[in-house]
């Protein structure tokens, strides 16, 4: 029998770069200019889903009525106000690093992101990444993100893998549930700030720092040339 090939679908945002915060800024920016008050700790607590579920579930959570001219009136101001942090946004150590062994052992990888390209576009410039080679699935090309698992269905099928044979590699319980529901493996990041508990508790079989620790443990997970 032929062994399964190893693969890894990663998510964005707090996984291989470090724009977690800058998005919850935005975010607190975006609701600010509509009036709506809500707590920056709510709004990280939501970073990871797709920004359609995202802005429904935090004007959801303040009682006010949910207008779908409101909701996308917020994605454009957050999509503004996200631009303007891009140049700051820098890789998560090792990220490079990791994505580089990657490609030298010739284990299939892609990038999958709750994301419009839109913002993504930036950070993945940051990142150094091949558009031409690399597969990368954003918002706009699937019907729901996360914690559907669209977003990694279709980044498996870009890499012409099978998804139960694939890790998705993420930072939020939201990339955990959306593998679980894929199913894929889920191996999860302390970068973007959510807990080991919270992602082992969402499906996580094993958690790192950050990219630097996961590549350092990269035998671990099956990534061995």
């Amino acid at each position: 029998m032929q062994r399964p090939k190893t693969s890894f679908l990663f998510d964005l945002d707090g996984t291989l770069v470090d724009s977690v915060y800058q998005h919850v800024l935005s975010w607190r920016e975006a609701l600010e200019t509509e009036g709506i008050d809500l707590s920056v700790w709510r709004i990280h607590r939501k970073i990871g889903m797709s920004g359609g579920l995202f802005a429904n579930m935090l004007l959801r959570e303040t009682g006010i009525e949910i207008d779908p001219e409101r909701i996308v009136r917020l994605q454009r101001l957050h999509a503004d106000a996200y631009k303007q942090w891009s140049a700051d946004i820098r890789p998560l150590p090792g990220a490079r690093e990791l994505l580089a062994y990657l490609t030298d052992a010739e284990i299939p990888w892609a990038i999958a992101t709750s994301s419009r390209m839109e913002t993504a576009r930036p950070v993945l410039e940051s990142l150094g990444v091949d558009f031409d080679r690399t597969p990368i699935v954003t918002r706009d090309q699937v019907k729901y993100a996360k914690p559907d698992p669209d977003l990694f269905l279709a980044a498996a099928e870009r890499l012409g893998v099978a998804i139960q044979t694939a890790s998705v590699v993420g930072d939020s319980v939201w990339d955990m549930l959306a593998a679980r529901r894929a199913p894929a493996l889920g191996i999860g990041l302390l970068s973007g700030g959510y807990g080991q508990e919270e992602l082992e508790r969402a499906g996580a079989y094993r958690v790192y720092e950050d990219p630097a620790d996961l590549l350092r443990h990269i035998d671990e997970v099956g990534g061995r040339r």
